[in-house]
């Protein structure tokens, strides 16, 4: 999906290239079908190829990507998720700090 959020639209040999240590096109081109079967993406012919653009916005995907990993690896806590990473990253900066906690205060204050 990053690499059709690069390039907005782009081919499977498009995709193949801006990956690092690519699986083969074959691979992409299923990952491809299978995120179309979920709504994630769209294709268009395009001479001989087909053509891939998201359909879900960048950030819409990223928090059903955090949901998805706290879930699976975190049973859904937002807090043993943020303590997993503190403890492997080590001590925050005091700007982190602060500005997590204007996070924290803002969503508080919006009730979520």
């Amino acid at each position: 999906m990053n690499a059709l959020y690069v390039h907005e639209e782009a081919t499977v040999n498009q995709i193949v290239d801006t990956i690092p240590e690519p699986p083969t096109p074959m691979a992409v081109r299923r990952m491809l079908h299978i995120l179309e079967e979920k709504g994630y993406v769209k294709r268009r012919p395009e001479g001989r190829e087909m053509v891939y653009r998201p359909l879900v916005a960048k950030s819409r995907a990223g928090l059903s990507a955090l949901k998805s990993v706290l879930d699976t690896f975190f049973g859904g806590s937002m807090d043993d998720a943020l303590a997993a990473h503190f403890g492997e990253k080590g001590k925050l900066s005091a700007k982190q700090m602060d500005a997590l906690r204007q996070r924290i205060e803002q969503a508080r204050k919006e009730g979520k």
